[in-house]
């Protein structure tokens, strides 16, 4: 069976691959093994990975709304756009939850010119600038050219002191997020200069997507009981993390759910966040 991925194109359909992010999102394999037979029973050829990404996505929602949340991850970080300025935060309260000290949108001055900075992170003797790589089209990859063009901008920093947390130091690493992938060369180019890449599928023990299941550290954007709307809303109050809801539901009911509503949302976040309480 061929089907049509987000690009353009043709593949096989490949049962164990669906299998495992099925699984990935908490399903039990009883449910799993339900939700394929009934994928299978619409698949047909040259049916889109969307399509079928949908289907998968529903079925998972009649049987648990936090197993969709979990499956939905990846359209959740597209939707911290359009610019990715919410996922410059959200990676900022990710480096936090690790235990750094952060400091989001800078513009520091290097020994030619200056730059602005996504991210600056700091814990020990580490201070880290991070460049976060945002898409909402997932078919686009992170080329060679992005690490060798911030390598450079890494270089003309490292040679300068800070003053940005408590005393002036000198960045000694460099990290390149992004919520898509990196290419073969990318891959390359980075490891064999010192720069430390992290995407959704890399490194592969310790990529995006295993760190936020790891911890539970989903974005807002992941809740299925919310519309694109409120989730919207959310970001707007400054609202980034599924947590913060579980430590501040008043804000549900400020812009504007009913208490039944309310009580369907807490239900869900209760679910994603109960392994971190």
């Amino acid at each position: 069976m061929k089907i049509i991925k987000h690009s353009g194109d043709v593949v096989d359909f490949e049962r164990k691959k669906l299998e495992r992010s099925l699984l990935k999102s908490g399903a039990t394999p009883s449910v799993v093994k339900e939700v394929l037979k009934q994928i299978e029973k619409e698949l047909y050829e040259g049916i889109s990975t969307k399509k079928i990404y949908k289907l998968a996505f529903e079925l998972l929602k009649e049987e648990s709304s936090s197993t969709a949340a979990r499956y939905n991850l990846r359209l959740a970080l597209e939707m911290l756009g359009p610019a990715g300025f919410y996922f410059e935060k959200y990676i900022s309260h990710l480096f936090r939850h690790g235990g750094y000290k952060t400091k989001i949108n800078l513009n520091l001055k290097g020994r030619c010119v200056s730059h602005e900075v996504d991210l600056l992170v700091k814990k020990g003797e580490e201070l880290k600038m991070i460049e976060c790589k945002f898409h909402t089209d997932r078919d686009i990859v992170s080329d060679v050219k992005v690490p060798m063009y911030i390598l450079s901008r890494f270089n003309d920093l490292n040679s300068q002191l800070f003053d940005v947390f408590d005393e002036k130091e000198r960045i000694n690493k460099c990290l390149i997020v992004t919520n898509n992938r990196f290419s073969e060369d990318a891959v390359r180019f980075a490891l064999c200069s010192g720069i430390e890449l992290l995407s959704w599928d890399f490194p592969k023990d310790n990529n995006l997507r295993n760190r936020i299941d790891n911890i539970h550290f989903y974005p807002i954007a992941c809740l299925t009981t919310l519309s694109l709307a409120e989730k919207e809303q959310l970001l707007s109050h400054e609202v980034i993390l599924v947590d913060e809801l579980y430590k501040s539901s008043e804000i549900l009911e400020i812009i504007g759910l009913s208490p039944t509503r309310i009580t369907n949302v807490l239900k869900e976040v209760s679910e994603l966040c109960l392994k971190t309480k």
